[in-house]
């Protein structure tokens, strides 16, 4: 299970919201016993950003040396859907699930409020779960 603080769930709610209409994307880094640390946003170079994300390459792999030089793991991928009040993979984002062991997080604004879940996503099986997550204080 991933543990985010609220600042975390606040920098992902914000994200989402200046880059609607748009999806942004970026990654969560911290510590192997999935207590977050830090967030990571990238800029989402997709062909189409309103309705699908990808991160641009150079800043991704950036973010991932980031992360090993302060000694955290990656521990999830962000996303938002920001027409979905109830945010599930679509089938896009299950085939383009590169990261077995990561958690991904898609922010749905389509809501009052920002509605946060998380997911396994087993490309190789096309499909994906809803698991877990919890916010601690700061």
């Amino acid at each position: 299970m991933i543990t985010l603080l609220a600042s975390h769930v606040n920098e992902l709610n914000a994200h989402a919201r200046e880059a609607a209409p748009a999806e942004c994307c970026g990654l969560i880094g911290g510590a192997n016993e999935g207590r977050a640390r830090s967030v990571y946003r990238l800029p989402n170079i997709a062909a189409d950003p309103l309705v699908a994300y990808e991160a641009a390459p150079e800043e991704l792999f950036a973010a991932q040396r980031q992360m090993r030089a302060r000694g955290e793991e990656q521990l999830a991928i962000y996303h938002s859907h920001p027409r979905s009040g109830e945010p599930a993979p679509s089938s896009t984002d299950v085939r383009l699930a590169f990261y077995p062991s990561a958690t991904y997080l898609i922010i749905g604004l389509g809501a009052s409020a920002p509605v946060m879940r998380a997911f396994r996503i087993l490309e190789r099986e096309q499909r994906w779960e809803q698991v877990e997550y919890e916010i601690a204080g700061e």
